[in-house]
């Protein structure tokens, strides 16, 4: 019988395993994340390590030096923004009542009036709460530290996973060509050329995204930090890092940052705050959309938006805050395969027609009448 011929049991092998690698993924989804991470910050700094070894520098002392100097400077980084974004916490929370209450005066009614829904929030309730959370002190990092005490288990299990992360990237940077040596020894040797054809093009649509998606998120984070912070905005530094580091996620990650912008700019009070976060998320939008992400990530990815936030929502909700991290990775490799699958569709005898010997018995007889009726 020709399904049972070996290309067709071989086909079925391989669709079993990879069914049960993605069933084993998610049943370990939960201890993934620190090994997904250290991976994703292996891949980004691999050319790193690869042209210091060009110099001469042995692999394993290359691969420390990255990891050294990434940890400085995410370090450095967390120093500097920490602080800041701490006392702009302290005088949010502080903040927060009125703005309720202009809330409730100005757009409630509004609300009512145009849209006939009520809407009316409880600023008392709100200023109870806030009293609650800093009874015992006037700071803020003992309340929260009391919160989190009562969950020491699981702040335990996220500290351990964050220091996992630096040694995963380590021994992946010192492993990487054997890695992919391996790898490649396991593979059938026909399948070889064609599956290096596959892995490269993977690996320049990862390198592509990663990389210029990267340098887009510092740009904005840069613009909307400065922008905001000329036009006066409480809260600039933060809200300006947070909307471009949620850049990546289409659209939402822009009307995030927008929407805290313009509820910090309420919070102030006045129309100028308003207008000036619209002009600067505005100019923000028009250049990310025509020139950054154009020209710096590019556009042969082919991840369309609705893409892009089916498959943050798709692999997270399968595999938690690990499908999360590699939602886009994954989704650019599904992508090349489907371009893959295509290409062989569109060569297949299947889609080409009736040639190949796989006509149907009464294909001929139909041919010959359509071209005795072209004659």
């Amino acid at each position: 019988m020709t399904f049972l011929r070996p290309i067709h049991l071989q086909t079925a092998a391989w669709t079993g395993v990879a069914l049960a690698l993605a069933t084993l993924l998610w049943l370990l989804s939960p201890i993934l994340m620190p090994f997904a991470l250290g991976a994703i910050f292996a891949y980004l700094c691999n050319p790193i390590v690869n042209a210091l070894v060009r110099r001469r520098l042995p692999r394993t002392a290359a691969a420390l030096l990255v990891v050294i100097g990434l940890i400085l400077s995410l370090a450095a980084l967390l120093l500097v923004f920490l602080p800041m974004v701490y006392k702009q916490a302290v005088i949010f929370a502080q903040r927060l009542p009125g703005l309720i209450d202009l809330f409730n005066v100005h757009v409630s009614p509004a609300l009512n009036e145009h849209l006939d829904v009520q809407l009316q929030l409880d600023a008392a309730q709100i200023r109870v709460w806030l009293g609650q959370f800093f009874a015992n002190s006037h700071d803020l990092i003992p309340a929260m530290l009391q919160r989190v005490g009562h969950r020491g288990m699981e702040v335990a299990m996220m500290l351990v996973n964050l220091l996992m992360v630096p040694f995963v990237a380590f021994y992946l940077l010192q492993e990487w060509p054997r890695i992919i040596d391996g790898l490649s020894r396991m593979l059938p040797r026909p399948w070889l050329p064609r599956a290096r054809r596959i892995a490269n093009e993977i690996d320049s649509v990862l390198a592509q995204f990663f990389r210029g998606q990267m340098l887009v998120m510092l740009i904005l984070a840069v613009y909307y930090s400065v922008g905001l912070s000329l036009i006066g905005l409480d809260f600039a530094l933060p809200v300006g890092v947070l909307t471009g580091m949620l850049i990546f996620i289409p659209y939402i990650g822009f009307g995030s940052g927008m929407v805290l912008a313009v509820l910090t700019a309420l919070l102030q009070g006045g129309w100028e705050p308003l207008i000036g976060v619209a002009i600067v998320y505005g100019i923000g939008q028009v250049v990310e959309s025509f020139a950054l992400t154009p020209y710096i990530v590019g556009e042969r990815i082919g991840l369309h938006p609705l893409a892009v936030i089916f498959a943050l929502l798709a692999f997270g909700q399968l595999f938690g805050f690990t499908g999360v991290l590699i939602a886009l990775p994954a989704s650019a490799a599904l992508l090349v395969g489907l371009r893959e699958v295509a290409s062989a569709w569109f060569a297949s005898p299947v889609y080409q027609g009736d040639e190949g010997g796989t006509d149907p018995p009464a294909a001929p007889a139909r041919r010959r009448n359509r071209e005795r009726g072209a004659k």
